[in-house]
Order: C-alpha cells, then sequence, then structure tokens
C-alpha cells in the first residue's frame, strides 16, 4: 500500500485554499461507499483502493464507491435505495466484486465543506467482503490492497497515503473491532451518523468541525465546550471527542 503523496497539493492544502475563497457552495453531489471487511490474521482488514492522479481526490485511498448515478435512483427514488445499489454498482465497477445491496449496513452519512475541492453528498455502507478475489479496472483505479485500520491511518501520518477526513475518520471507528462479526454487530446496533463538516483554523492548523463541538455553529474553535473535531495537524491526525 504506497502512493507518493509529494508532487501535488495534499488534500489538507486544498481545503486551506479553499477557506481563502469566497466561491459560491457548488451543490453537493449524491455518491454511496461501501467498506467491505475480511478477517486476516492480524485482526479486521478493509479493501481499499488508489485512485488515479485525477480529480479532486486524485491518488487518495479510498473504498470503492462514487457518485450514484440516475438509474440507481430509480424506479422509487428512495436516496437510501439509490445509495444501496450506486455502492453495489460501483464496487462491481471498480474491485470486480459481487455483493448484495440487502447486504450493506449504514454506517454515516457525509456532507463537506463549501471548501472541500468536489462536494458528495456520501452514504457510507459496511458489509462482510465475499470471499472472491479483487480485479480493479485499470483505469480509475490503480491498486488495490487489504489493510488493517490502524495500519491504514499510520501510512497515512508517515506521508505514505492520503485519506480525505471520511476515510480517516471511518477506519478510526473500525481500528477497535477484533473480527468482521463485531465490527458488523456494532453498526447495526446505532443509528448511521450524519456528519456536516465545517472546516477552520486554530493558528496555522486546520482542523474539520462536526455538530456536538463548541465551536461548530459560530466557527469559534477555542471557545470552551464540548470537542468533535479532527486535528489535520502535519505531524499526525488526531481525532477529538468529548462523548
Amino acid at each position: 500500500m504506497s502512493g507518493s503523496v509529494a508532487d501535488r497539493p495534499t488534500f489538507v492544502e486544498k481545503l486551506a485554499a479553499g477557506l481563502a475563497e469566497s466561491a459560491p457552495e457548488p451543490e453537493a453531489i449524491p455518491a454511496a461507499t461501501v467498506i467491505l471487511l475480511r478477517d486476516g490474521d492480524d485482526g479486521v482488514e478493509t479493501l481499499m483502493l488508489h485512485r488515479n492522479d485525477r480529480g479532486a481526490f486524485g491518488g487518495m485511498w479510498v473504498f470503492p464507491g462514487g457518485r450514484v448515478d440516475p438509474a440507481d435512483l430509480e424506479p422509487d427514488h428512495d436516496e437510501r435505495a439509490g445509495a444501496r445499489r450506486g455502492a453495489v454498482r460501483e464496487t462491481l465497477e471498480e474491485a470486480g466484486l459481487v455483493i448484495g445491496a440487502d447486504d450493506l449496513i449504514e454506517f454515516s452519512h457525509w456532507v463537506p465543506p463549501p471548501a472541500a475541492p468536489k462536494r458528495f453528498s456520501t452514504w457510507i455502507f459496511v458489509a462482510a467482503a465475499p470471499g472472491t478475489d479483487v480485479t480493479v479496472d485499470g483505469t480509475e483505479i490503480h491498486d488495490h490492497d487489504w489493510v488493517r485500520p490502524a495500519d491504514a491511518i499510520s501510512r497515512r501520518d508517515a506521508g505514505e497515503i492520503e485519506l480525505a477526513p471520511p476515510t480517516w475518520v471511518s477506519l478510526w471507528r473500525l481500528s477497535s473491532a477484533t473480527t468482521v462479526d463485531e465490527a458488523l454487530g456494532a453498526a447495526r446496533r446505532v443509528e448511521a451518523e450524519r456528519f456536516e463538516t465545517h472546516i477552520g483554523k486554530v493558528d496555522d492548523d486546520i482542523v474539520a468541525v462536526w455538530r456536538g463541538d463548541a465551536g461548530y455553529d459560530d466557527g469559534d474553535l477555542a471557545k470552551a465546550g464540548p470537542r468533535h473535531r479532527l486535528w489535520m495537524l502535519p505531524d499526525g491526525w488526531r481525532y477529538e471527542r468529548s462523548d
């Protein structure tokens, strides 16, 4: 699992540039992603795909997924059902894996800040991986790896790979699970959490902030009170959550 991040602006640098701009907020595009899990020799592993260098998320390591096509929304136009169909289709297209829509467990929903390089309204699902080989398309996706969530986080902090905040937080949430059954059981027991991201700065550090943080509504990140934020620090990202 590798990926050069030295020759292009990082995701954090793009967010910092977006904070300085006053461009109108683009509409969020419906999207769906699925975290596929398997039991490895050293614990739970998740499938991660390495995107090509094109686009706002170029070069990142991601879970299988992408935008929801109009055909995914038919015939009922139900948002969740369309997202499930989109996740199934994208997983087949990007990784060559067949999964069932009914096997997907809602994990979270994400809306990025206006400063994001491209905005997607994304449903993230989690499921057990099928026991078949991964085959990437070689065009949009260049490589794949099965990796323990904590190892992916460590590699991002070491500068070896690049992750977007929703991917990082999802990996963090899964890092304590010891088996796939444990991870899926935990996901079933709670309602999928919604994250509508705000981005701010503390000194020179970029911080992603979510509802429940004392500074979420007014942007005063120094305000005393509860915390729900991701510190995207140069020497490593740190998730801070009071509950």
